[in-house]
């Protein structure tokens, strides 16, 4: 087996669970079957009071979040995610680091992440309330919503 074929297997049995967890607490909801479908179940979850797994919350972030790596290929702004993941990203005019943590950093919980990937939460909500970021070009407003 692949690792494409093993992070599909990994998606797909996430979003049995995910609707499986929905479903018992009376939320119905179609999502596409992809991370941000995944990144939506757990949203409106949580949004609704529903404990939603540890490990659904843990994979959704992870994968949205190597998303916004292979979109923005670099190493200018890192994205945090603790103590789920952390990705380096291209972002503008800014300069590639070569070593250690770049000058411009991004940090969140895992369900603001995810809410700034579905369109639940704009860039300039989560920064006046729970993103940190430092640095020039930490700025990616131009990334959120994921479409």
């Amino acid at each position: 087996m692949t690792v494409a074929e093993r992070r599909r297997r990994e998606l797909d049995e996430a979003l049995v669970r995910a609707r499986a967890t929905l479903v018992a607490h009376g939320i119905e909801l179609r999502a596409e079957p992809s991370e941000l479908g995944l990144a939506r179940m757990v949203v409106a979850g949580e949004l609704s009071s529903v404990v939603m797994s540890p490990d659904l919350v843990a994979l959704a972030a992870r994968m949205l979040a190597q998303r916004v790596a292979t979109a923005r290929p670099g190493r200018t702004v890192e994205v945090r995610i603790p103590p789920y993941v952390a990705v380096q990203v291209g972002h503008g005019q800014g300069p590639t680091h070569t070593r250690g943590t770049p000058p411009s950093v991004i940090e969140t919980d895992a369900l603001t992440f995810l809410r700034l990937a579905t369109g639940d939460l704009t860039w300039e909500q989560a920064v006046a309330t729970s993103v940190r970021i430092s640095g020039v070009h930490a700025d990616l407003s131009d990334v959120f919503p994921f479409g």
